[in-house]
This record gives structure tokens, C-alpha cells and sequence, in this order.
């Protein structure tokens, strides 16, 4: 396959993708296998919950359709122009995906793809059927790369490269064990926002989405508010309300209990709006359900700090606080060339 026929693929399911949406998915004729996979992928989206309690619908259609704005020609052009795609023949690159939020390993698999190479997916049995049912759509227009995918269930053998992502102790073990092979080890990651109380309710709207998407699951969700000395919370509660019915969701609502609980016994001073606590903290990983915030007096010492900390943080926030910052309400819709923990995968895959 040439890359322009890989790209067209993944064009097409783009296109299928588009038509999942929370509010009203609809049946565009035009396109390709639509009989066989419409009804099917419906099905699927509306049992992911019974999978994994954190794959509600509304984080399915969002993930589904953040893929769909994504894979599309102008997009991928853009993404793969920066590139030249070596012609030798394809590498077998091992795949370990995290689960934490819907089809978060898709980039990864993507980019093996759109590489040339073969790739070896194992997939957490948190997210096992959203993958593979995308593979299946892929191979039914593109049925050449049915040779190009496979789904390991038991230990992952015969590869020349691998990309792995976990957490810090699974990444110690990835290291050791993947020594001898060419490898993107990912760690746990948390983002943060810096605010200076300029910001309008918009904002801070925006930054709830930031911090509630995928229940606060992902490395791409706000945990940590670096604040000015002084910062009335009031606006960021009265603001972020919006998302006051997350607390509907048994698995957050038990998060939220427990962690209150926690934090409480333990005499910590908290702000609670009944649906996040805030509590005063050095880390920046919270748990669900909680945001640590930090006083600053001086945004040159925040920024100092977070550039010593570059290994632990994936996304900044703010209002052109900081260099490279990330826009309110963007964290989880990054691009192509917004890669994990700022490590170039298709650099990594073209060199191999």
C-alpha cells in the first residue's frame, strides 16, 4: 500500500465515525460498508458501559467524535507532510494501551499504520472491544491491512519495536523488559491550569470541561490550579456548576464519597461545591472527583517550576499565561502532531 491509499482509509473511517453523535446519530448512504458496520457500532457504543463503568455514553460519542473531526484529509496532510516515510519493509511495532479513557490508544495505532508498518496490539481489559471493532471497519475498506493487524491476547512476541504506556511502576517493568528493543515507554502524566483572575466565566466553563471530561481520568484532565495569592474561588464554583450532574454517575459519586472522606478525617481544610473538592497541595496528581491548587505570588517562579517539572506535566492551561500553553476547553481535543508526552511517535517509527 502506498501512503496515500493508508490515508485514504483512515479517511473513510473518519467519515463513518461522523456519524455517531450523542444527540441523533444518523445513516449517511454514501458511505462504504455502512450495512455491515452501522447498526453494529451502535450496539457497541450503548453497551461500553456494561465493559468499563467509566465508558458512559456520553464519553463514547465524544471520544468517537473527536476521532471523526480529526481523521480527516486536511488534518492528516498537515500531520504527515513533516515527514518522509522510508520504503524498506515494515517493522512488526508492539502495541500496550492504557484503558483510562475511551480508545485512548488510537493515535498510537494510528501512526504504526499510516507509518507502513505491521502492528501487534494488546489491549487493556479495560478497553478491549472499541479498537478491534474500528480495526475490523478498516480492514472491510482497505482489506490490505488485514495482514498489517493483530490483536494479541497472550504475551506479545515477534516484534522489532514497541510502544508502551502505563503508569510509573508498569513503566520500571516495560524499561526492564523491553531493554534490548527500540521503545516509547509512556509514565503517568497529570496537566495543570494557571489562572491569574482575569479570567471571564467562559473561561472558567471552558476549564471545567478540562477538568470533568472523562471523569478526570486522563493525563489530558486538569488536576492541579496554580492560582494567585488570595484567589477567591467563588467565580471557578459558580462557573463550573454547569457540571454539576456528574455527580449523578455511581462510579464518580463513590469517588467523590470516599475521597471526601478521606480528606476529611485526615482534618485537611477542603472547598467542596458537592460534586469536586479543592483542596491546597504541592502534587499535581488528584484523585477523581478532587482538584489541588497551589498559591503563587510570582507567575515567573509557576513558570520556572513547571519547566523543572516537564517530565510529570502533559498539557498547560491558561490564557497565554505561558509559552505552549493550551487553550480553555481544549486539552482533550488535541491534534495530530500534539503527541503524549511530547515524544514524536512517527519520528520513532520512520527511523526504526
Amino acid at each position: 500500500m502506498t501512503l496515500e491509499e493508508r490515508k485514504s482509509a483512515f479517511i473513510e473511517l473518519g467519515t463513518f465515525l461522523s456519524q455517531f453523535l450523542l444527540e441523533k446519530s444518523y445513516k449517511l448512504p454514501e458511505v462504504k460498508q455502512n450495512d455491515l458496520f452501522y447498526d453494529d457500532f451502535i450496539s457497541l457504543i450503548t453497551l461500553s458501559q456494561s465493559h468499563n463503568g467509566w465508558y458512559t455514553p456520553e464519553q463514547v460519542y465524544f471520544s468517537v467524535s473527536s476521532w471523526a473531526d480529526t481523521l480527516k484529509i486536511n488534518n492528516l496532510d498537515q500531520w504527515i507532510s513533516n515527514y518522509t516515510f522510508p520504503s524498506q519493509s515494515p517493522k512488526n511495532i508492539g502495541l500496550i494501551l492504557a484503558g483510562n479513557i475511551p480508545l485512548v490508544g488510537f493515535h498510537d495505532f494510528l501512526s504504526v499504520l499510516i507509518s507502513g508498518h505491521n502492528v501487534l496490539v494488546k489491549t487493556s481489559s479495560n478497553d478491549q472491544y472499541l479498537l478491534p471493532f474500528l480495526a475490523k471497519y478498516l480492514i472491510s475498506v482497505e482489506p490490505r491491512f488485514e495482514n498489517k493487524i493483530t490483536f494479541v491476547e497472550g504475551k506479545l512476541e515477534n516484534f522489532d519495536a514497541v510502544i508502551a504506556t502505563g503508569s510509573n511502576n508498569t513503566a520500571r517493568y516495560f524499561e526492564y523488559y523491553f531493554k534490548d528493543k527500540p521503545s516509547i515507554i509512556r509514565k503517568s502524566r497529570n496537566s495543570v491550569a494557571i489562572l491569574n483572575g482575569k479570567e471571564t466565566t467562559e473561561d472558567l466553563i471552558c476549564l471545567g470541561e478540562d477538568i470533568f471530561r472523562y471523569f478526570g481520568l486522563g493525563c489530558r484532565n486538569v488536576s492541579k490550579l496554580f492560582v494567585p495569592k488570595g484567589y477567591d474561588f467563588t467565580h471557578f464554583f459558580e462557573s463550573v456548576f454547569v457540571y454539576q450532574d456528574i455527580i449523578k454517575y455511581e462510579k464518580y459519586a463513590n469517588n467523590y464519597d470516599y475521597n471526601k472522606a478521606v480528606f476529611l478525617m485526615s482534618l485537611y481544610k477542603l472547598l467542596d461545591n458537592g460534586f469536586l473538592t479543592i483542596k491546597e497541595d504541592k502534587s499535581h496528581a488528584s484523585p477523581i472527583s478532587s482538584v489541588f491548587y497551589e498559591f503563587y505570588d510570582d507567575l515567573e517562579e509557576v513558570k520556572a517550576r513547571l519547566q523543572s517539572e516537564t517530565g510529570q506535566i502533559q498539557c498547560i492551561v491558561s490564557n497565554k499565561l505561558t509559552e505552549n500553553s493550551i487553550a480553555f476547553g481544549q486539552t482533550q481535543k488535541p491534534n495530530l502532531w500534539d503527541y503524549a508526552d511530547n515524544v514524536d511517535t512517527i519520528a520513532f517509527l520512520t527511523a526504526l
